[in-house]
């Protein structure tokens, strides 16, 4: 009897050291939207490397198709069958109006200097954008741009109507398809899996995607001509399920957001000269590419069709997307000096 309560005792001793150990040294899952070494998986891989080094917690990644496509790991975080993902407002939009924002053509600059300043010192970025993400029950940790946004064609491109009757690729995103269609094209929502298939079958004659992506992903082999438009940068969030966030200690609240500055650091620096990179490495491997760069006549054509884009964006969104344009509007005028 005795010896039964020493074991019974010993047993429920182990079982909550186990317990308090696991509390203590967790495997939090982290997916993203992205290749292994694309600019998500940068950030990711020092998220996870900053938290293994200051804590005994470790970091299971998750990369582009291992869990599906992005919507999926969204719904999954918003489960809290994973703790942190990193997805773009191009998706995050339906769930999040106001995330479209990053999709009105010509609101950011394509000065890189200017565009991370903006990302440092926005009111929009950094205090709007997470009472926004809190109301859907996720915790934005950063905001981070990660490349101007270039354009594959099967052909040439200069002006809007050069454009006319091209089906072109767009994320499953109201407002960027409001952009393509203002831009003179027809927008094709379609997943990224099935991207590449559809530029090859000619299903879709072109697509948008900052020029490392297009690189990594292969998409030149099937639509070689790019197309240097100058109307915006590729922008993405990495964020942690709400409850999970809050329900960690102050300790390791503060470890996960100290791991997400240092991530946002070193990505920053990732990003720098990235493009230029992806660009010599497409076409050592390609003969067939083309670069196109508009001047300012003719980015001036295409910069002429984003205020209907603008007013779109406020039907959307109503009197808060009326707002936080206009905080935007305050914070890159805050940056630019203008």
């Amino acid at each position: 009897m005795k010896a039964t309560k020493l074991l019974t005792t010993a047993s429920i001793g182990a079982m909550l050291f186990g317990m308090s150990a696991a509390a203590y040294s967790d495997n939090w899952r982290y997916a993203h939207e992205e290749f292994e070494g694309d600019v998500q998986d940068v950030f990711a891989v020092a998220f996870k490397e900053y938290i293994e080094e200051n804590s005994d917690h470790t970091v299971q990644i998750y990369r582009f198709g291992e869990l599906g496509e992005s919507d999926d790991i969204m719904e999954q975080t918003q489960a809290g069958i994973l703790q942190f993902v990193n997805q773009s407002p191009g998706f995050t939009g339906a769930l999040i109006p106001e995330a479209q924002i990053f999709f009105i053509p010509y609101l950011l600059p394509t000065d890189e200097e200017t565009v991370l300043q903006f990302f440092d010192e926005s009111v929009a970025i950094n205090e709007t954008f997470p009472e926004l993400y809190a109301e859907q029950g996720l915790e934005l940790l950063k905001m981070y741009p990660e490349g101007e946004m270039v354009v594959t064609v099967d052909e040439p491109v200069r002006t809007p109507e050069d454009l006319r009757g091209k089906n072109i690729r767009t994320m499953t995103n109201p407002l960027l398809s409001e952009t393509y269609r203002a831009f003179g094209a027809t927008p094709t929502p379609l997943p990224w899996g099935e991207v590449y298939g559809g530029l090859q079958t000619g299903i879709i004659q072109g697509q948008e995607n900052p020029i490392f992506w297009i690189e990594s992903g292969g998409l030149y082999e099937v639509s070689p001509h790019l197309v240097f438009t100058g109307h915006g940068w590729f922008t993405t969030a990495m964020m942690a399920n709400q409850d999970f966030f809050d329900g960690l200690s102050e300790e390791d609240q503060q470890l996960v957001l100290d791991a997400a500055d240092a991530a946002y650091e070193h990505i920053i620096e990732h990003i720098s000269g990235l493009a230029e990179e992806s660009l010599e490495k497409i076409q050592e491997a390609s003969g067939e590419v083309t670069v196109t760069r508009l001047d300012e006549d003719e980015i001036q054509a295409f910069r002429e069709r984003a205020p209907q884009v603008e007013e779109r964006f406020i039907d959307m969104t109503g009197d808060r997307g009326r707002e936080l344009l206009e905080q935007f509007k305050a914070d890159l005028e805050a940056v630019s000096g203008e």
